[in-house]
């Protein structure tokens, strides 16, 4: 009977301490350090805060709201289980939106 619940409960533990962790985007070349105040944020500014500013919704105006949301900005860019962003498309290029998932696999840094 206690191995039952072992099985039950250990899967949920792991789940539930993935929220902390950075999950890497694979098959990405990510040789050259992104920045986030020249690469990320002009990116952000450019295709996002025109409506996701400190008015309307998700405010992506600084470092702690991007980072804090960079699972849902890429999921958004990409419409992964997201709303496809920017609203009414085209989808951003894959080099755009690349630069995003090479800063979140080298840690979200704020540089």
């Amino acid at each position: 009977m206690t191995k039952i619940i072992f099985l039950a409960i250990f899967p949920l533990t792991i789940l539930s301490c993935s929220k902390d962790k950075v999950i890497p985007y694979s098959g990405l070349n990510c040789s050259d350090e992104i920045s986030f105040s020249e690469d990320v944020l002009p990116l952000i500014n450019q295709n996002c805060t025109g409506c996701h500013n400190n008015q309307n919704g998700y405010s992506l105006t600084n470092y702690d709201n991007i980072s804090t949301n960079s699972k849902a900005i890429i999921g958004a860019m990409r419409g992964n289980n997201y709303q496809l962003m920017p609203k009414g498309g085209p989808m951003l290029p894959d080099s755009l939106i690349e630069i995003m998932e090479c800063w979140v696999n080298q840690g979200k840094l704020n540089n």
